[in-house]
């Protein structure tokens, strides 16, 4: 499983790179603009913070295939690093998929709710395909399931494309993704602590203290 993680949150990204096996932060428009700052600014500081060999994926604003890939294209430049532009699935951002492929600049291709769509778009070249979960869920669908069936077709058909599961709004949700196979998700910093909690480890934690101070004290090993 690779976990990223879905903000722009400085602060957040700060915190989970350096407590938790992050593999990457996503955005996108609405991410991006929920700081309120300057693109490049706050793109290039997540970058400085995740390094050069961690995934930074980042969306689109164009619509048109051709202007999709220029700036695509920009975006690579300035942001350098392990880098995926992404893209909503739909003609002009397959037909960008296609040539992003052939120039080498990898590509997340975004606001997946069917396995077919999810097929095309890794048959276009895509590296992720994200399935947005909770909002299938919302409308009375299955979210997991539909994780599951687009997991089941790349893997039937060899496709080199992984399912970069979205939109969690619990830690349950991508318990289950996980699973049945789901390559990666991306979460927000909430939920990433959640995946980690339960109160029965707080308790076993709090029994381990107080037998040891129990005995010792303050002391710890590193005082003996």
């Amino acid at each position: 499983m690779i976990y990223i993680l879905d903000t722009a949150d400085l602060a957040a990204i700060k915190h989970c790179n350096e407590f938790y096996p992050l593999a990457g932060v996503t955005t996108n428009p609405s991410i991006i603009a929920k700081a309120k700052t300057d693109f490049w600014k706050l793109v290039k500081d997540i970058r400085a913070i995740i390094g050069e060999d961690k995934m930074l994926h980042v969306q689109t604003t164009q619509t048109k295939a051709e202007k999709i890939v220029e700036e695509a294209k920009l975006l690579k430049k300035e942001l350098g690093g392990e880098f995926y532009v992404k893209i909503p699935i739909g003609e002009e951002g397959l037909k960008a998929t296609m040539e992003l492929h052939k120039l080498g600049i990898g590509v997340t291709m975004t606001a997946i709710f069917t396995p077919t769509q999810a097929l095309m778009a890794a048959k276009a070249g895509a590296d992720f395909v994200a399935p947005y979960v909770n909002r299938l869920d919302n409308i009375i669908g299955d979210g997991t399931e539909v994780v599951a069936e687009i997991v089941n077709q790349l893997e039937i058909y060899g496709m080199d494309c992984k399912v970069l599961a979205a939109s969690f709004k619990n830690a349950e949700q991508v318990h289950k993704c996980a699973s049945v196979g789901c390559h990666s998700v991306t979460v927000t910093d909430d939920i990433m602590k959640l995946l980690i909690s339960h109160p029965m480890t707080d308790a076993a934690i709090q029994g381990f203290d107080k037998d040891w101070q129990g005995v010792y004290g303050e002391k710890t090993i590193l005082d003996f």
